[in-house]
């Protein structure tokens, strides 16, 4: 199993026919995932040959849906333009929404977020975020899909490049699902949102949450798992070193006096008897040594 997104998964492109969109596009193919077709009104009923792969272009989400069977859009839209494709999905009543884009208006992405939550179908994932990838089984978004394969890990991050990092260095072992929410101050799928998917998902083992400084994301799922998570849990926190009052990669990750800071995270971790690397690689070495003894 996995949890959001799995072989089965039937997956559109909302920016396909734009560079970074057909680049992805190919690799996700690459990767195995199962891609119907893509979105873009002005070049509704056109096909698009990837590889030797014919997919159709649709004028609207819903169209895509209705056509092709998707229960998965992967965005790959300018920000100025993200709010009303991810509207869009959502109003289609698409099940998972990954947005890739970085540099949504903040503001933006309050809009769209509420909105899915008042309608209460879809599954925003991002914005800012590297995809999910389920390895052997589907890849929307981002993640390089040969760096890791099949096992009994999850991974959810805030951090697109530790995502990787984490998931090379732990390749030998494997995961169910890699999950890159994304850093910003306002995202839709949360550390605890994916916690509680691994916790009931019979094949994740163990689970990876890689946070970083700023807000206070980290301290609740850290209360979460104290409440509710029986599988064991390592962490990583980025930025230990990391100057006070400066915004470090990511809109979100500024700290402010004591709030935020990796080390007062790290102690509500640990105090929820999650385990804490203080590197990536440590991190790695911490669950291979649970993996070990289960």
């Amino acid at each position: 199993m996995a949890i959001f997104l799995s072989g089965e998964s039937q997956i559109i492109v909302q920016g396909m026919t734009g560079s970074e969109g057909l680049k992805h596009t190919r690799r996700m193919l690459a990767a195995g995932s199962t891609i119907v077709g893509g979105v873009n009104a002005r070049k509704a009923g056109e096909t698009v040959d990837i590889d030797g792969t014919g997919l159709p272009v649709f004028g609207t989400v819903a169209e895509a849906m209705e056509e092709s069977g998707a229960d998965v859009s992967v965005a790959f839209v300018p920000p100025k333009f993200t709010k009303d494709a991810v509207l869009e999905a959502v109003d289609a009543a698409m099940p998972l929404v990954v947005v890739i884009t970085e540099g949504v208006p903040v503001h933006d992405t309050a809009v769209f977020r509420a909105h899915a939550e008042q309608q209460g179908t879809t599954r925003i994932i991002g914005p800012n975020c590297p995809g999910i990838a389920s390895p052997g089984q589907s890849n929307a978004g981002i993640i390089p899909a040969d760096i890791t394969g099949p096992g009994r890990i999850g991974l959810v991050s805030k951090s697109g490049t530790l995502t990787y990092q984490l998931m090379y260095e732990l390749r030998d072992i494997g995961f169910t699902t890699s999950v890159g929410i994304g850093g910003d101050p306002i995202i839709g799928t949360t550390h605890i949102d994916c916690l509680q998917a691994f916790e009931d998902d019979p094949d994740t083992d163990a689970v990876i949450m890689v946070g970083e400084i700023g807000g206070d994301a980290e301290e609740r799922a850290a209360e979460f798992v104290a409440d509710t998570v029986t599988k064991p849990v390592v962490a990583y926190v980025a930025g230990f070193t990391a100057p006070e009052g400066k915004t470090m990669g990511h809109a979100g990750a500024i700290v402010s006096g004591s709030s935020g800071t990796a080390e007062a995270k790290k102690q509500a971790l640990e105090e929820a008897g999650v385990r804490v690397g203080k590197t990536p690689s440590e991190t790695a070495r911490l669950m291979r040594e649970i993996v070990r003894s289960r």
